[in-house]
């Protein structure tokens, strides 16, 4: 009967440090995954910024071009 108490003992230590060592591991990757995710938000972020300031910059030019054709249209109407 002893034998089996600590057989059973044993076991119990055993699948209990088994649960530490995987929730551990889950910590770790879940860590892992929460770091890549806002690395790539980041990233994600940079770039959408980088295409708003193209189109910024590409608007402001249509809208110059399209002011120096009003310009010139009304200096065509005062002759």
């Amino acid at each position: 009967m002893k034998k089996v108490s600590l057989v059973l003992a044993v076991v119990a230590m055993l699948a209990i440090s088994c649960k530490k060592e995987t929730k551990e591991k889950i910590d770790d990757a879940a860590d892992a995954v929460k770091t890549e995710v806002k690395e790539k938000i980041d990233t994600t972020a940079a770039k959408v910024e980088a295409h708003v300031d193209t189109i910024k910059v590409k608007t402001g030019e249509v809208l110059e071009k399209g002011a120096e054709k009003l310009n010139e249209a009304a200096e065509e109407m005062k002759k």
